[in-house]
């Protein structure tokens, strides 16, 4: 038998007795002879009380110290851990991300991997530990000053982990039974997919499916790492995400893969734009100096009279501020009349590597929206997927219209979120 990572996320440890459970499955995986590795996320809301926390202490926080801050809510879900091992009879060794040897850039808050050294996993494995490692977190590679990798870095820890390791695979433990075609929260007849390539997982992860984080998928496709998407709180088989089909799986030869959606975007619209060459340039550098990530664009033709034309585009929600302070600054070098902000969209995304070779791909995704009464805002395409950006209050409808115009409706009982998170 080989080597396993397993990840569990907050709502799988969100108390004593979810922690006892974790401990029990973990035992139960040494039991059949493998060597495990987990990684742990912090327990339940942890990380969000802790950002309140420090929002009621300082309105904008150092990003050193918030790290620091930050990081303790994995360490304590660890040794928890840890102990509740220990107690089923079996050797348990807890190591911070540091300690783990997950070595980041410099930027805190949302730092990136850029070396894993795990001597110290390999030693405790090697002594028949079970290793324990906090998830979200690692060590600067020059001011070895501690970094978080932003929400949802544990899955990424834990892929990097097993990319290191050579891990026959990552088994990322969450609150859903797999990944499904659409958030079951929103979609109760969402159907569970068997496998899924990481291309199209890594798709539907970028177009707001929270089962896993984008990064994950880019990280296990570029190390061919295959991911296993199980939930906690059952022992059904779950979803595999890989390069190829694993095992007995059989390719599967669909269309459309799943319906994501994502409501914590937020669009700018950059107003009388002189349209002439290096206009778009200077504006999307001004962003990208504010380290700030751009996802949809779009560019308006120019108005003939005026010879000026807008440019809009989408980001996170939670660097809005930042862009609109960054582009007020170089208003007066860019020449641009005004800026408008609008924080109440949602995107609706229609995933799969089908729609490449099948017609009517597109004209049915509009049509669904168009039955549903949705006004279409902004627009962007692949090769294998289709996003549209909506007022946010017609999201969920919306998705709910695209499942069920692409047949993608289950006919079984209605999808279980165990934890209520859907992670």
């Amino acid at each position: 038998m080989g080597l396993v990572v397993q990840k569990y996320g907050g709502s799988s440890v969100a108390d004593a007795e979810g922690i006892k459970r974790v401990a029990k499955r973990i035992v139960d995986t040494k039991k059949d002879g493998h060597q495990v590795v987990v990684v742990v996320s912090a327990m339940g809301d942890t990380t969000d009380e802790l950002i309140d926390l420090a929002e009621q202490v300082s309105p904008i926080p150092a990003g050193r110290e918030f790290d620091m801050l930050l990081t303790a809510g994995e360490r304590i879900s660890m040794a928890l851990l840890a102990m509740a091992i220990k107690n089923l009879g079996h050797e348990a060794q807890s190591f911070t991300g540091s300690q783990a040897g997950v070595i980041t850039d410099s930027v805190h808050n949302k730092a990136r991997i850029i070396d894993v050294t795990p001597g110290r996993i390999r030693t405790a494995l090697d002594e028949g530990n079970i290793a324990i490692v906090a998830g979200f977190q690692g060590v600067s590679q020059d001011k070895k000053d501690i970094t978080t990798l932003g929400r949802g870095g544990s899955d990424t820890t834990a892929v990097a982990l097993a990319a290191a390791l050579e891990a026959e695979v990552c088994e990322i433990y969450t609150d859903v039974d797999g990944v499904f075609t659409a958030d079951p929260r929103v979609v109760s007849k969402a159907r569970k997919i068997d496998w899924i390539s990481s291309g199209d997982m890594l798709e539907l992860a970028a177009s707001g499916s929270k089962v896993l984080l984008h990064r994950c998928v880019e990280y296990a496709r570029r190390y061919n790492i295959p991911i296993h998407v199980r939930s906690s709180f059952s022992g059904l088989r779950g979803t595999w995400v890989s390069n190829e089909p694993q095992g007995d799986q059989q390719m599967e030869h669909a269309i459309i893969s799943g319906v994501a959606h994502d409501v914590s975007e937020a669009k700018v619209t950059v107003v009388g734009v002189p349209d002439k060459p290096g206009e778009a340039a200077a504006i999307f550098r001004t962003i990208a100096d504010a380290e700030i990530n751009i996802d949809m664009v779009v560019q308006n033709v120019s108005a003939a009279a005026t010879a000026l034309t807008d440019i809009s585009f989408t980001l996170p929600k939670t660097d809005g501020v930042k862009a609109i302070d960054a582009l007020e600054k170089a208003k007066g070098q860019i020449g641009f009349d005004s800026r408008r902000y609008d924080d109440q969209i949602g995107k609706i995304s229609l995933v799969g590597a089908g729609m490449k070779t099948n017609p009517g791909v597109t004209a049915a995704f509009f049509e669904a929206l168009a039955d549903a009464g949705v006004n279409i805002e902004l627009i962007s395409t692949s090769e294998i997927r289709i996003s549209v950006v909506t007022r946010a209050d017609d999201v969920n409808e919306a998705v709910r219209a695209v499942h069920t115009a692409f047949g993608l409706d289950s006919d079984a009982d209605e999808a279980v979120v165990y934890g209520g998170t859907g992670r």
